[in-house]
């Protein structure tokens, strides 16, 4: 037999044409009639701010690659330069099906259920109009700000992802058109409601309000054509951190620049006047490729808002509430429960407050020394930044690590690092060159038995409000080696110091990738052995080719691998003597799955991990990421509980295929099952058990269990 290459670019998927494959998935679920409509609404919008971030960082790095000269194939075998022509194709195919579903499928369906929007300001009745333009008088005209362009106007800045309306005006009994542009004000709501009918509720876009009264804005003017636009720069920051010596200055500087970076995406108004598009064509420096004539409104984000019209709740998912966590009442000495043994928290559908709780009850204990943290996202009005000011108020040992380059949060951060360090916080930001992405708390408290560590280690962020969208796992211990564990790794983060070993933690970018590589390698050994070998792996992303090569030699040995990837997964299925042992299925639902699952089957001696890190390059080798283990036998069988529901998933599992596209499970003849919303009934039954006291051991609750 021929000796396979499994480092062969034919084995592997472009990352970039991966993702969007991912942006599709959450497409078709804009697209699914059995889902409630203004849920397909919300993944609609969601789509669209995808799209946003993607052409701002991905396409834009590409476009800095070509600019430089840089020609080397990614893992896929493919250029720079034959990305981005890859990219445009599937790109423009891509915004042509979120508008045919946004034009042909959902508009209808929102007029017959009482919801009409006004596509054009040309639709509106005689009485509809009058009440838009007094409410433009009132409401929009004073917020304003014309600008015209001529010889002693030069053409304005026109801000990176705003909604501007672009006009050819004329002066009164002259011939020669000029240039006009106004910004479509974010400080004001998009969705206008117009006068209640009986039974509908109509609403017009903001711009078309503006569009229709644009003349009032150039007095002295004949307006030719008036159409509006957007615009995408290159948003991925450049930061010489070596040369940086103060990096939050310096990044204030960078995030100014953000709206100057190239332009790189122009969005149109489809029929859009010929002279104004070579105009702004010509003034924003972009090629016809980069523009898109778009049939319907610019920027589809706005659904997000129309999402949250009163009055449509038929229309939507019943609203979820996370539920308690068994060992954690109400109340209850947080300290104390977790001496009598690890806990695990499974958000959203466990509420994450006893996580806010965990630091709260820290700052304010007598007995406690310490608290260090890292922060990588947080919500805009934090508990968790006000419970450790007040811990540093209350005289504590506050460390903080915020992460500075946590990307378009970077503004936020530097608002709660001042914060922090005003109430007291010792604040520092990170290592050079690396992003800190690991999540982890360490309480260090006095007690009569002597120093005792608490930790907390999740999958997800500090945020307590995206704790309420999306699915991660946390480990509350007071394991003595993880607690010394944890105070070296925030030695690492604060100073030069770094272990000669580590008792359970795994870090990232030294110790990580060689870890998964060895677990990998432990399993493929076993099935060459005959011994019981099996990997089940749950993560965002899967791009890193070191790790995919192993997972190749390790499913041709026999093993059974089984991958859940919510996005971008550059390897490839059914693969003869590759990839026939493996299967890569994406769950899209009303939460984003973000939590990061290891299973290795180590010959029936299994072992979980849980981190913050996914199997790419920049998680493995330019971030610190931490991996921990799970070790208490309860909390090990309800992860494998979590896994198998996931495997079992036919509702929401979109399965990858020979070709590389991805297929949902054909239902016919089979009894649906999705796993989030399985999650969801146990919790709430678990939490009802709970309150009526059924449940004799609160440390945790294993459910039935159902094989998959």
């Amino acid at each position: 037999m021929a000796t396979i290459d499994f480092k062969s670019p034919k084995l592997y998927t472009n990352r970039e044409l991966s993702w969007l494959k991912f942006n599709q998935r959450i497409l078709s679920e804009a697209r699914d009639k059995s889902i409630p409509l203004f849920e397909r609404l919300k993944f609609l919008s969601i789509t669209a701010s995808n799209l946003d971030e993607f052409f701002m960082v991905r396409v834009a790095s590409l476009k800095d690659m070509v600019n430089a000269g840089y020609e080397k194939p990614d893992i896929a075998g493919m250029t720079p330069t034959e990305q981005l022509t890859a990219l445009d194709e599937e790109i423009h195919k891509l915004v042509s099906m979120q508008y045919s579903t946004y034009n042909r499928s959902l508009l209808p369906l929102l007029s017959q259920n009482g919801l009409q929007m006004i596509k054009h300001h040309e639709q509106l009745c005689k009485q509809d109009a009058q009440y838009i333009d007094k409410y433009f008088e009132e409401n929009i005209y004073p917020v304003l700000t014309p600008m015209a362009v001529d010889s002693s106007r030069p053409f304005p800045l026109v801000r990176n992802k705003s909604l501007n309306i672009a006009a050819l005006v004329q002066k009164k009994g002259e011939e020669e058109l000029e240039f006009a542009t106004v910004q479509v004000p974010s400080v004001l709501p998009r969705i206008i409601s117009l006068p209640a009918e009986e039974g509908v509720q109509k609403v017009i876009l903001l711009e078309e309000v503006i569009e229709r009264n644009i003349r009032k804005l150039f007095l002295n003017y004949d307006i030719v054509s008036a159409h509006p636009f957007r615009i995408m720069r290159n948003a991925d920051l450049t930061i010489d951190e070596d040369e940086a010596e103060d990096l939050l200055k310096e990044i204030e500087k960078q995030l100014k620049k953000r709206q100057w970076g190239e332009v790189i995406r122009l969005e149109v108004e489809e029929g859009v006047d010929k002279r104004l598009l070579k105009i702004l064509k010509k003034e924003l420096g972009i090629s016809s490729r980069g523009i898109y004539e778009i049939d319907g409104p610019l920027d589809l984000t706005f659904l997000m808002k129309a999402y949250s019209l009163d009055g449509f709740e038929h229309l939507k998912e019943a609203k979820y509430e996370p539920q308690p966590v068994p060992g954690l009442p109400a109340g209850c000495d947080i300290f104390e429960e977790i001496r009598k043994g690890d806990l695990l928290l499974h958000h959203p559908y466990q509420t994450f407050t006893p996580v806010v709780d965990f630091i709260r009850q820290a700052a304010r204990d007598r007995s406690v020394l310490a608290i260090k943290q890292t922060l990588y996202r947080v919500s805009g009005n934090s508990p968790i930044i006000a419970a450790l000011a007040e811990a540093a108020e209350n005289g504590k040992q506050v460390t903080v690590l915020v992460e500075l380059k946590a990307r378009f949060d970077e503004e936020n951060n530097i608002v709660w690092a001042k914060k922090l360090e005003q109430a007291g916080c010792h604040v520092i930001y990170g290592l050079v060159g690396l992003k800190t992405h690991s999540k982890i708390t360490l309480v260090v408290r006095r007690e009569e038995d002597g120093i005792r560590r608490y930790v907390h280690l999740g999958t997800g962020n500090y945020n307590d409000a995206t704790a309420k969208l999306y699915t991660d796992i946390g480990l509350l211990t007071c394991s003595e080696l993880i607690g010394e564990d944890a105070t070296a790794v925030f030695n690492m983060l604060s100073g030069y110091s770094e272990p000669l070993f580590w008792n359970k933690l795994s870090l990232a970018p030294l110790w990580l990738k060689d870890k998964f590589l060895y677990l990998i390698e432990r399993e493929k050994n076993y099935a060459k052995e005959g011994k019981k070998a099996r990997i089940i792996a749950k993560m965002n992303s899967l791009c890193d080719k070191d790790i995919i090569t192993a997972l190749y030699e390790a499913a041709a040995a026999g093993v059974k691998i089984d991958l859940i990837v919510r996005g971008i997964c550059c390897l490839k299925v059914a693969i003869s003597g590759v990839s026939e042992n493996i299967t890569v299925r994406s769950i899209v639902g009303n939460f984003l799955e973000h939590s990061r699952i290891f299973y290795f089957e180590n010959d029936e001696n299994h072992e979980i991990y849980c981190g913050s890190a996914d199997w790419m390059p920049r998680n493995l080798e330019r971030r610190v990421e931490i991996l921990f283990p799970i070790e208490r036998p309860e909390l090990k069988e309800k992860i494998l509980h979590i896994l198998q529901y996931q495997l079992q998933d036919n509702l929401k599992s979109h399965i990858l295929q020979a070709d590389g596209t991805y297929e949902k499970v054909d239902k016919r003849g089979k009894t649906l099952f999705g796993s989030q919303a399985a999650f969801c009934m146990e919790a709430e039954k678990e939490a009802a058990q709970l309150k009526e006291g059924d449940i004799q051991d609160l440390r945790v609750f294993i459910p039935e269990r159902h094989e998959s």
